[in-house]
C-alpha cells in the first residue's frame, strides 16, 4: 500500500499552461483524505513552491516539502528544517570560474533570491525568477557575503549551447559536485550528497515509511534517482526516454492529467 507520493511540479504536477487541473487537485485530496503523504518533490526554491502548497492544501500538521532538487527537506506546517545541505561561497568562487572558462552564464541562490553574477542577465535567469516567483538581482561574485549559504547554482543557456557546455566540465567539477539536467537550459549544480532520491529516502525513513509503500512521479533528469528508489517509480507520458527506462510505470502526459490517472491507478483503487 502507498503510504507517501513524492510529485515534482515543472512537467508533472503542472500542465504546460502552469495550471494544476482540477482532476489532477481531487486525485491529491483524495490521496490525502486516505492518509497518504503528499510530498512535493521540486528543483524549485523553497519560496517557488508555497502558493502550490497553499492551494492543494499541503501546509498542515504533518506535511513536508521537498525543495531545490533535495538539498532542503521541511516542515510544511512549522517549517522546522528536517535536512538541509548546502554549498558556500568558495564553491561560488570555483563555480564562477569555470562558467567564465566555459563561457557559460550561470546564476546562483540564497534561502531567499535568486542572483546573477552577470551584468548582462540571461533570459533564462529571468525565465527561472519568472517561474518560480522569486526576486532577482545583480550580484558579483566578489560581493556575496562571506557566510552565504547557497542551496544550488545553476548553468543556463540554450539547449544546444549548454550540452556543449556539459561536455567540457572539467572531471574536478564532476567529482566535487551533484550535477543534474533539470530542463534542456538548466543544469544545477549542488552539493554532492545531494538527490531528490536522497531527500525522498531520508523523509521515508523519518517518518517510519518503506520503500516499497513509496510512490515517485516525475518527468526529467533530476526525477531519475527518486523514481528509482521508489516501490512504485512513475514516469509522466511527457518524460525524457531516460526516466522511462527506470520507472515501474508510464502514465499519461502532464497535458492529460498523468498524475491524477497515476494516483487513481496505484493509490485509490
Amino acid at each position: 500500500m502507498i503510504k507517501l507520493i513524492a510529485i515534482d511540479i515543472d512537467g508533472t504536477l503542472l500542465n504546460d499552461k502552469h495550471e494544476v487541473t482540477d482532476e489532477v487537485q481531487q486525485a491529491l485530496h483524495a490521496a490525502k483524505q486516505k492518509g497518504v503523504k503528499v510530498v512535493l518533490c521540486t528543483g524549485r526554491p523553497i519560496g517557488g513552491v508555497k502558493q502550490y502548497l497553499d492551494a492543494l492544501n499541503l501546509t498542515e500538521d504533518g506535511d513536508f516539502v521537498i525543495a531545490y532538487n533535495g538539498a532542503l527537506v521541511q516542515n510544511a506546517h512549522t517549517n522546522e528544517v528536517v535536512s538541509e545541505l548546502t554549498l558556500e561561497n568558495k564553491d561560488l568562487q570555483t563555480i564562477y570560474n569555470i562558467s567564465k572558462e566555459l563561457n557559460t552564464p550561470m546564476h546562483y541562490f540564497d534561502s531567499a533570491n535568486l542572483y546573477s553574477p552577470n551584468r548582462q542577465i540571461s533570459e533564462y535567469t529571468v525565465l527561472e525568477s519568472y517561474l518560480t516567483t522569486v526576486p532577482l538581482s545583480y550580484m558579483p561574485v566578489d560581493e556575496a557575503p562571506e557566510d552565504i549559504i547557497i542551496p544550488k547554482m545553476m548553468f543556463i543557456d540554450k539547449p544546444e549551447t549548454l550540452d556543449q557546455t556539459i561536455a567540457n566540465i572539467p572531471a574536478e567539477m564532476k567529482d566535487n559536485y551533484m550535477l543534474v539536467k533539470s530542463s534542456p537550459f538548466f543544469l544545477e549544480i549542488l552539493n554532492p550528497n545531494v538527490s531528490k532520491g536522497n531527500a525522498v529516502k531520508l523523509l521515508a525513513e523519518t517518518l517510519g515509511i518503506k520503500q516499497e509503500e513509496v510512490m515517485a512521479i516525475g518527468d526529467n533528469g533530476n526525477d531519475v534517482t527518486m523514481v528509482q528508489f521508489a516501490g512504485c517509480g512513475v514516469a509522466m507520458g511527457n518524460a525524457i526516454p531516460e526516466l522511462k527506462e527506470v520507472a515501474n510505470h508510464i502514465t499519461a502526459t502532464n497535458n492529460e492529467n498523468g498524475v491524477a490517472k497515476a494516483i487513481n491507478e496505484f493509490v485509490l483503487q
